[in-house]
């Protein structure tokens, strides 16, 4: 959905320089980003936000799923503050179901972002919902505050096959740093 703070995402986790406004479809275009977490890097892609009919071409929807064919999980960054995220999250399932090509079976991290704007109570009720309706576990983060955002991307790296990784990565057995 428009304004969940993908963009916030991808410029607090890399070097990329997204356009971020506080106002809906600020992203025209998908902007890619080389993050790293652990001595590892990987790409992530910020696609503009889908709406509902996305997968029908409404809004362009059905070009910005088309990019999201070559990704290996899917960051779901759900909007805690928009009022009626888990609408808003349900709308997002259903057009990656409708417009097929496996994005539904796409491995998903689910996120619950801005929890700088929440306090402790609702964020607890927030997650408990949204985990609920997901039927799996959900990260809390701030791109803003920067909160969270490591538990993201340690998430992100454990679910991409090691072939789409950059980066030394140590190896258990001989304890010596492999390419």
């Amino acid at each position: 959905m428009p304004n969940a703070g993908k963009s916030t995402f991808l410029a607090a986790t890399s070097n990329a320089r997204p356009k971020i406004a506080d106002y809906p479809f600020t992203t025209l275009h998908p902007n890619l980003g080389v993050v790293g977490i652990d001595g590892v890097e990987f790409v992530v892609a910020d696609i503009p936000g889908l709406i509902e009919g996305a997968s029908e071409g409404r809004g362009l929807g059905d070009l910005f799923l088309g990019h999201i064919e070559r990704c290996a999980v899917l960051l779901h960054l759900v909007d805690g503050t928009s009022g009626d995220f888990l609408n808003e999250y349900n709308v997002i399932l259903n057009e990656l179901d409708e417009y097929g090509a496996g994005l539904a079976d796409k491995p998903r991290i689910t996120v619950l972002n801005k929890v700088d704007a929440m306090d402790d109570e609702e964020r607890a009720f927030f997650k408990e919902e949204l985990e609920r309706l997901s039927g799996g576990p959900v990260i809390l983060m701030s791109g803003v505050s920067g909160e969270g955002v490591d538990d993201v991307l340690r998430t992100l790296r454990a679910n991409i096959d090691q072939s789409r990784l950059r980066g030394l990565i140590q190896d258990e057995d001989d304890a010596e740093w492999q390419p």
